[in-house]
């Protein structure tokens, strides 16, 4: 493998995307299987897939999975803050993502509120995998926008002879993280066991000019500049984990904790204090007679609670409790055919405890069951279809709060969803993939049952106890290019709503009490309506990977990626709110021995495309860099590296983060760090 492949498929420049957007793949890494949308193994998929690991992991790697994927095809961030950020895939946010840790679904509350922090730190992660679109469906209805999936080994899968292991440190960035993680791995053969822990703090983000956008000064005269004020926090976590393996198999056990406190940007005197306890099992059975050549079980089980602190005093404790369990069957072939059955279970308790809770105790049950077959049609030409269905029951318990007098029965749903694939190679260069799928997702608790300010956000949101089930038709064909010294893609997706549920600006103000106020009283507060309407989302996403030249000074090569989404309200005509504009990015790499480094810039255009009731945000061009360099002692393998990011020191707003116009991203970041293994 070449050292350039250390390198993920970054960023496609215009120019590039102009002149070579013919020559395509939806395939981001050179990997050769992805567990999460692969549990058959092949070495190619229909399905648009990322992984990030290895050095470029390194690169990207922030407190929170959002801004450590967001930069990835498709991949946008929630961002609330440098504690508190989500991916958002294509426009989708919330519970059309899954969110997942070993495979298993995490349970926490981040899908609820932008200001609820992913309780995982991207420096525990061996490697995350990301799957674009509805593809994903074996792991719930929910994942119609995507899964995001971290691997971290704390159960081992193979066995482990000796003891090896790593550690990372890192300093600097514009809030000045101070980061430390490890881990050491130990086994003979049979038994293995895993141990990790990780540390990191930061102080307020350093950003180039006023906190508050123009547009947002005009309405609240805010004048703050140089920090965003209240973003400091820490989080720290770890694990312990052991399996044992036999020549057919393994069954292993794990325990993690994590525990952050972080400021919430949109309320000066609130605070976030976290804490999460999670435990798994994972066992896998090969080499089985009969029906199934092997079964493969992952069970998890968590117990989250964070407090929402203002000025001292708890105004709100969330807690979610509940566990996940899957099984997976796979069957033996049937001719050309060879498939996966299985059947995944979740339970869960949600609580929102206080005065200003603005959601119910609700409990969430939940059974699926799905297939994946994969048919080699003929040597060409590859087919998959998947099917999940999925019965999902919510019991609200009001628990007297007059608040919630629209959660006093229970609901159900049963859901469908299919999904057809197709990889034909069209040459030894060329392939052309393809996917349709049909998913429907049930509402969750929040999009029924809310009904109170978050102050959190500094939003009212009001839930819809009649919503029905979310369904859509989505489609995605890329065409792929690979002739080892320049490889790419270029797709184009689409998805049709008939009922989208999207939580969506009313243009109205309320007070605390829900009674309407006008916008320029002191407590006032933006409602937002979860509301079911009609709904398209499509987009274009292309990347592309040339290397340049071999030369007496080192391998050249230019990485580049693009992508454009666009969603509409048809009901109203409207654009749905926080879509990311138009994207592109590009760098180049060199290569020399133990040396790497890479150039890049990164552009955003403007996005005007917003509903009435909401601001445009500006477009921004940042530059950065980065440099590396691996060298050996002993037996230890080390990486020193520092990278800069927007070192042209540009106010930068996402136009997918709720709070754009108060909380623009990091200004002039240098961050420096060694990792080392063993």
């Amino acid at each position: 493998m070449s050292p350039l492949s250390r390198y993920s498929l970054t960023p496609l420049a215009a120019v590039i995307f102009v002149i070579h957007s013919a020559y395509g793949a939806e395939t981001i890494n050179l990997s050769p299987q992805i567990v999460t949308a692969n549990p058959l193994q092949q070495t190619a998929l229909a399905s648009p897939t990322s992984i990030v690991s290895g050095d470029d992991l390194v690169k990207r790697e922030s407190g929170q999975l959002g801004e450590t994927l967001r930069n990835l095809p498709g991949v946008s961030a929630s961002y609330f803050g440098p504690a508190a950020s989500r991916p958002i895939i294509r426009g989708f946010d919330g519970d059309r993502i899954r969110i997942l840790r070993n495979g298993v679904g995490a349970l926490d509350a981040s899908s609820l509120s932008y200001d609820h922090a992913v309780p995982y730190d991207s420096a525990n992660a061996e490697r995350i995998e990301v799957v674009r679109g509805p593809a994903a469906l074996l792991y719930g209805g929910s994942a119609v926008g995507g899964v995001v999936n971290t691997l971290d080994n704390r159960i081992p899968t193979a066995p482990v002879e000796g003891i090896h292991g790593g550690g990372e440190v890192r300093y600097g960035g514009a809030d000045t993280t101070r980061s430390a993680a490890g881990k050491i791995e130990a086994g003979n053969g049979q038994f293995a066991l895993h141990v990790d822990g990780n540390s990191r703090q930061f102080n307020d983000t350093r950003i180039p000019g006023h906190a508050h956008s123009s547009r947002q000064h005009a309405i609240d005269g805010d004048t703050r500049q140089h920090r965003v004020d209240n973003s400091d926090g820490r989080q720290d976590g770890g694990a312990v984990g052991g399996s044992y393996h036999w020549d057919h198999g393994y069954v292993g056990l794990s325990y993690d904790e994590y525990d952050g406190n972080y400021g919430s940007p949109a309320e000066d005197a609130v605070r976030i204090d976290m804490e999460q306890r999670h435990y798994a099992m994972a066992s896998e059975i090969r080499d089985l007679e009969g029906p199934f050549s092997s079964v493969k079980l992952d069970f998890g089980h968590t117990t989250y609670e964070h407090r929402e602190i203002e000025d001292g005093e708890v105004g709100t404790t969330f807690k979610n409790d509940g566990y996940e369990a899957r099984v997976e069957a796979r069957h033996q072939p049937f001719g050309p055919v060879e498939g996966v059955v299985g059947l995944q279970v979740a339970s869960s308790r949600f609580q929102a405890l206080g005065e200003e809770a603005f959601v119910p105790k609700t409990d969430t049950d939940s059974g699926a069951l799905f297939i994946l077959e994969d048919w080699q049609a003929t040597e060409r030409l590859d087919l998959t279809l998947g099917g999940r269905l999925e019965h999902t029951r919510l019991r609200p318990d009001a628990g007297g709060n007059e608040r919630f007098e629209n959660a006093e029965s229970s609901h159900s749903f049963t859901a469908g969803s299919l999904s057809f694939g197709s990889l034909y190679t069209l040459t030894d260069i060329w392939s052309l993939a393809g996917t349709l799928s049909y998913t429907e997702r049930a509402p969750t608790f929040y999009e029924l049952y809310a009904n109170g300010p978050h102050e959190a956000t500094g939003t009212y949101e009001v839930g819809d106890a009649d919503a029905e089930k979310e369904k859509s038709w989505s489609t995605d064909l890329a065409l792929r290019f690979d002739n080892d010294r320049h490889k790419g893609s270029v797709g184009v997706f689409y998805s049709r709503f008939s009922n989208y549920i999207g939580l969506l600006g009313s243009g109205r103000y309320l007070d605390e009490d829900g009674a309407e106020v006008d916008a320029g009283d002191d407590e006032a507060l933006p409602e937002y309506l979860y509301s079911g309407v009609k709904a398209d989302f499509w987009g274009i996403e292309a990347q592309d990977h040339w290397h340049l030249a071999q030369t007496p000074y080192g391998e050249f090569a230019l990485q580049s990626s693009a992508d454009y989404t666009r969603a509409k309200n048809k009901d109203t005509g409207e654009p749905l709110p926080r879509i990311s504009p138009l994207r592109l990015n590009t760098a180049l790499l060199w290569n020399l021995q133990q040396w790497q480094a890479s150039v890049g810039v990164e552009h955003a255009s403007a996005q005007r495309r917003v509903p009435d009731e909401e601001l445009s945000t500006d477009g921004y061009t940042t530059l950065n860099a980065s440099l590396g360099y691996h060298f050996d002692l002993g037996d230890s393998q080390w990486l020193a590296f520092i990278k800069g990011d927007n070192l042209n020191n540009q106010t930068v707003r996402y136009a997918s983060s709720i709070l754009r116009d108060e909380v623009p991203a990091a200004g002039r970041s240098i961050e420096a760090g060694v990792k080392v293994a063993f």
